[in-house]
């Protein structure tokens, strides 16, 4: 039997389909292996920052089966996707799966030639490419497991910072800080009607913009007294240029501005166009056509737009650091107009196949046209108006969305008089620089060479995840959490959130990559002053208070003056003698109660007291060491809970002992947990149906109206419902 292992479900089918029966391919769901969350010791620092991997919570199944394949086998393929990312997945599953001398395909669309093509010409695994996604990895989770610790005992629990996030949280933090410190300044805009011989309307524009009033009322004044006239006709044509395929970077940055999709939304869509065979791989830096690619692309322009409008053009890389994918994100096959299951998909599919037709088509030609008028003894500042207007329409017959509108102007020549109907001003007040949105978050990374293909989107979704950000409608405003986690990272850590800083680690990585650095060494250089740094903190002051809170905010209970604190959810004003006084009030000004004393003792760790305290969902009793002590005193009547017992707790617990999975209410809504919680963290985020999954054993879930029901372990194909049909 021949086998050949992919990451993805859906792209199995469709490879398998290619092959014939020639192969029975299987997919490894992602990742087998990983380092187990929240331990440090995951990783021998001494022993040269070598990884100790587990099989992932929920692929024990999946590993079995595929041990269980490769034992049949003859011949056994590793098809994981063309980068880092992919190159550690094959390695992962070669090493717990026990294939020997596991071999290699690497395809960048999937289509019947290329898999065909890649399955003949098999190779060695990339150890580099590998290395590389280790070092990133584990790098990752030394910094964020270290700086986490401290953040949470010097600014407040439950916060955390990562290598790559915190300098994308600074980029935000600075633009709001200089969003906050903008004086606004007073300016006018003046604007003169006027008519032409041809009794025509032309409106002017001031060229200048007064800051004061006088002046402008002098300018209304003297510009009524005056005959008008055409100063200047100025024409010049232009080319507009099409743009150059997409790349990762790119096509997240179009997916927000012109379909309002988030790039983590973007690379789903992408995801699956990639792995039906609609596009080629959707993680890439380069904006290259292949040489095969390109004759297919020109006839699609022939055929639907004529040979005038086709102009073969080759893009080449210009970044430095452009890596694994080696073209640019098209289509497959150019002459399919629409494609994917989804609306998502499909408006994703035609962005990209327009993006990729549009750039081996014509120039677009505009005629551009600025009017200058004045008084004929030009007393006063130029008014001028502009306009435009689309000669040849070249690639913009296709990619209309970029077109714009044409700016028409009356047709007039220099020294032609004109009649000044009426002149006014409006005061207006400069603004201060906009937010960045995710389009602009995403250019921002790349540019400064943080990050890369595969980490774009995630970078952002993770910052907005842990609260330090917040989408307004689509410009990304850094929370008051995310300002406190930014000032203490800069404060204390300058060179975490340094864009220098950050690149040249990604250079690094990079050059283990290819061949020309070592691992350890690398690691080793960045980490052992890093963690004497974090070390050295430990005896800083805790971050208590935000600055004084407004003066007519007072302390309800003293009168006293009062500072503002970070909370879990948003900010507080605190008693500035606490904790003499403990009194204190919301941001609308209403009083905090303090926690009161039970006068029960803490069951768990014996000398803590249990308090009544009132959180983001009403009150609750729990221990006063928190968070050292995270006892939580059930409430039965407050919690329905199910009669299914908690998987988790059956497979080591006696009968009696055993928590029942419970309805909670969390940031995200309803969803349900072991009721032995904390010492149990089991969760789904839907009712279970008491039934186990026959694919990993998990809990299933209730699910969709045409889906009943689906498995809670989402790295299992049964938590997909589309995978179910």
């Amino acid at each position: 039997m021949k086998l050949l292992i992919v990451e993805s479900p859906s792209k199995a089918k469709t490879i398998e389909k290619y092959l014939g029966g020639e192969y029975k391919v299987v997919a490894s769901v992602g990742h087998v292996r990983d380092l187990p969350k929240s331990n440090k010791d995951a990783i021998d620092i001494e022993g040269g920052f070598i990884p100790r991997y587990i099989i992932s919570p929920g692929k024990e199944s999946v590993v079995r089966d595929i041990k269980s394949l490769v034992k049949k086998s003859d011949t056994v393929l590793l098809a994981s996707d063309p980068d880092r990312e992919g190159e550690a997945i094959a390695w992962h599953v070669a090493e717990t799966c026990g294939i020997k001398k596991p071999k290699r395909v690497l395809f960048y669309e999937i289509t019947e030639k290329a898999v065909k093509e890649a399955v003949a010409h098999p190779g060695d695994l990339d150890i580099n490419l590998r290395k590389a996604q280790e070092a990133r990895r584990v790098l990752d989770r030394l910094v964020g497991y270290d700086l986490s610790g401290l953040i949470w005992k010097k600014v407040r629990y439950g916060l955390s910072a990562g290598r790559v996030q915190s300098p994308a949280l600074h980029i935000l933090a600075l633009r709001e800080k200089e969003i906050k410190s903008f004086i606004p300044e007073a300016y006018f805009v003046i604007t003169a009607e006027c008519i032409t011989e041809k009794k025509e309307k032309i409106v002017f524009t001031c060229t200048e913009q007064p800051k004061d009033k006088k002046t402008t009322e002098n300018i209304l004044d003297l510009a009524k007294k005056k005959q008008w006239e055409i100063v200047e006709v100025k024409t010049t044509e232009a080319l507009r240029r099409p743009y150059a395929p997409f790349t990762t970077s790119t096509l997240q940055q179009a997916g927000s501005s012109r379909l309002g999709m988030s790039p983590s939304r973007t690379m789903r869509a992408a995801q699956k166009l990639y792995e039906n065979g609609f596009i080629t791989y959707m993680r890439t830096d380069s904006i290259s056509l292949s040489e095969t690619a390109l004759p297919e692309i020109i006839a699609v322009v022939k055929k639907e737009f004529g040979e005038k409008y086709l102009s073969v053009r080759h893009y080449k890389t210009k970044s430095k650091n452009a890596q694994e994918a080696h073209e640019a994100i098209r289509p497959t096959d150019a002459s399919k107009k629409t494609a994917g299951a989804t609306e998502d998909e499909k408006k994703l599919y035609t962005l990209i196949r327009t993006r990729t037709l549009a750039s081996q088509m014509s120039d677009a030609e505009i005629l551009r046209t600025k009017i200058i008028a004045n008084t004929t003894d030009r007393a006063l500042p130029n008014f001028s108006v502009s306009g435009s207007h689309l000669i040849k329409d070249g690639w913009l017959a296709l990619d209309k969305a970029s077109r714009g509108d044409d700016v028409e102007v009356p047709i007039v020549a220099t020294s032609d008089p004109l009649d000044l109907e009426k002149i006014t001003s409006e005061e207006k007040q400069t603004e201060p620089p906009q937010r960045y949105s995710e389009a602009g978050l995403v250019k921002e990374l790349e540019k400064r060479g943080i990050g890369r293909p595969s980490t774009y989107a995630s970078i952002v979704k993770t910052i907005q995840d842990r609260g330090y950000v917040e989408k307004v409608g689509k410009a990304l405003s850094v929370t008051d959490t995310g300002m406190v986690v930014d000032d203490f990272l800069f404060k204390h850590f300058e060179n975490m959130v340094s864009e220098t800083f950050t690149a040249d680690m990604e250079n690094k990585l990079d050059d283990i990559a290819a061949g020309t650095r070592e691992y350890e060494k690398t690691l080793k250089d960045f980490y052992l002053p890093f963690a004497k740094e974090v070390k050295s903190k430990d005896k800083i002051e805790k971050v208590t208070n935000m600055g004084d809170a407004p003066e007519s905010t007072v302390c309800p209970k003293c009168g006293a003056k009062m500072v503002i604190k970070l909370a879990r959810n948003g900010k507080f004003f605190s008693c500035s003698r606490f904790p003499e006084c403990d009194g204190a009030l919301t941001e609308e000004g209403k009083v905090v109660e303090p926690p009161k004393e039970t006068g029960e003792a803490c069951p768990k760790c014996k000398d803590g007291k249990l308090m009544e305290r009132t959180g983001k969902f009403g009150k609750f009793i729990a221990c006063s060491n928190y968070p050292k002590c995270k006892f939580i005193k059930k409430d039965e009547n407050a919690l329905p809970t199910t009669d299914i017992t908690c998987p988790t707790c059956a497979q080591g617990l006696p009968a009696g002992r055993q928590g029942k999975m419970t309805e909670r209410r969390g940031r995200f809504g309803i969803f349900y947990s072991c009721s032995n919680y904390p010492d149990c963290k089991n969760a789904i985020k839907a009712k279970p149906t008491g039934n186990l999954c026959p694919l990993c054993k998990s809990l299933m879930m209730e699910g969709t109206k045409t889906i009943p029901e689906r498995c809670s372990n989402k790295v299992c194909p049964n938590h997909n419902p589309h995978k179910l049909k």
